[in-house]
């Protein structure tokens, strides 16, 4: 498809528009300019990676050693076409391309990758230096508002006005919608709907849940924290599941890194039924026979909170979750009292705000897509990173597949750009 002319007043690109600053817009900027494109970038901040610096915060987790076919299947239901991404760049082929940035890796104790230093900003700061040695042009500031009328040229809101632009090829990088703040607003979703492209609605993901807590307990145990614990939830068909982990009670409910793990389920139950119950193990290290045994045992005068402290280790938060499902009367019964601790029910009732949320599912739908991640409605268009419709959970799979994403995206518009000059 021979090259368009720009429409009157619309500046004319010689190359690829890329919208969005985060790691996929980055890295797709990163290999269409290798391939030979001319590469310009618009971020809508006053600097790229913005959410980049701030997961790197705690320790930037770049990647997981988890080995295929496992780290595939973290992607659930879109585990084939991210799998696909992933044989192009994958966690080895991340952590090599790290090394390239004077950036050596290691393998954390729950095999989690981090820099050495744990810190983004020195991989950040060397990646966008490189690019910008390499010749891509950086534009800050711009908010991509869309199309045109023209329905070809792309409009930017600058501090200098109104900017249209039309470029050979165009790769979205938009974000989803969890972090508002850092430009991740999902304000994007109507542009593409308006020129048909399919997308699922935002969701959030690894993400907290409201559980209904009494006064009481919101009031005095908000941001203590439940570890170790075992969590147990039913999918739709009966079947149980099991994860270990650590988690936090909140003002609202529960979040933490067990059951951001559990998110995605958890969240289309409630979808689905209304609600939907996890149950904690409060005592994953004794069986329910020994726990029973333990509690049985003479209180000798002792407070039930002293008993469950010196019988069960049972106290504080713990203690308290106990009084938030039982009775007076349950809790004079030694062997409720372990079964409970053992299969704690919470009735979770909604998922926090999608603001609040790590990540967020649904985005463009990928049977929206081609396998270079190209519309079939618009071509030449193509989108990249977490505004796509997938899901992972955190651990450093997020971000390997928003670079495998970039990676994709970036070298067929490449070689769109190439063909259309032919």
């Amino acid at each position: 498809m021979p090259v368009q002319d720009p429409p009157s007043g619309v500046e004319a690109l010689p190359g690829i528009a890329i919208v969005g600053g985060g790691p996929a817009g980055l890295m797709a900027a990163e290999v269409a300019r290798a391939a030979g494109g001319e590469v310009d970038l618009f971020e809508a901040k006053g600097s790229v990676g913005r959410k980049f610096l701030i997961a790197g915060k705690g320790g930037l987790n770049l990647t997981h050693a988890e080995p295929m076919p496992g780290f595939g299947a973290r992607y659930g239901l879109r585990r084939d076409a991210v799998g696909a991404w992933l044989r192009d760049l994958g966690p080895d082929e991340l952590r090599r391309w790290a090394r390239g940035l004077g950036v050596e890796t290691y393998v954390g104790t729950s095999d989690r990758v981090f820099p050495l230093d744990r810190k983004a900003a020195p991989l950040l700061r060397g990646w966008v230096r490189g690019l910008k040695d390499q010749g891509v042009r950086f534009h800050v500031q711009h908010r991509w508002l869309g199309w045109d009328e023209s329905g070809t040229s792309l409009r930017f809101e600058t501090p200098a006005g109104i900017r249209r632009l039309h470029a050979g090829a165009t790769v979205l990088a938009l974000g989803g919608g969890s972090w508002p703040q850092l430009g991740s607003d999902g304000a994007w979703v109507a542009a593409l709907q308006d020129r048909g492209i399919d997308v699922a609605p935002l969701l959030p993901s690894n993400c907290g849940f409201d559980v209904d807590w009494s006064g009481h307990f919101a009031a005095r145990h908000a941001g203590a924290p439940l570890k170790p614990v075992v969590a147990y939830r039913r999918d739709a068909a009966g079947v149980e599941h099991a994860l270990q982990g650590e988690c936090v009670a909140t003002s609202t409910g529960i979040e933490g890194s067990l059951v951001y793990a559990l998110s995605v389920p958890l969240r289309d139950a409630i979808a689905r039924d209304g609600q939907t119950t996890l149950w904690l193990d409060l005592v994953p290290g004794r069986t329910l026979e020994r726990l029973s045994a333990d509690l049985a045992k003479p209180r000798n005068g002792r407070s039930l909170s002293e008993h469950l402290r010196r019988q069960a280790g049972i106290e504080g938060v713990k203690a308290a979750l106990l009084r938030e499902v039982l009775d007076a009367d349950a809790l004079a019964d030694m062997q409720r009292i372990a079964a409970t601790l053992k299969r704690l029910p919470l009735v979770l009732r909604r998922p926090r705000p999608i603001d609040e949320a790590i990540s967020s599912g649904g985005g463009v739908r990928l049977e929206a897509l081609d396998e270079g991640l190209m519309s079939r409605e618009l071509p030449g268009v193509f989108c990249a990173g977490e505004m796509l419709d997938w899901e992972a959970p955190t651990g450093g799979y997020l971000l390997t597949a928003c670079f495998a994403s970039g990676q994709r995206a970036g070298l067929a518009a490449a070689r769109w750009c190439r063909e259309s000059r032919q």
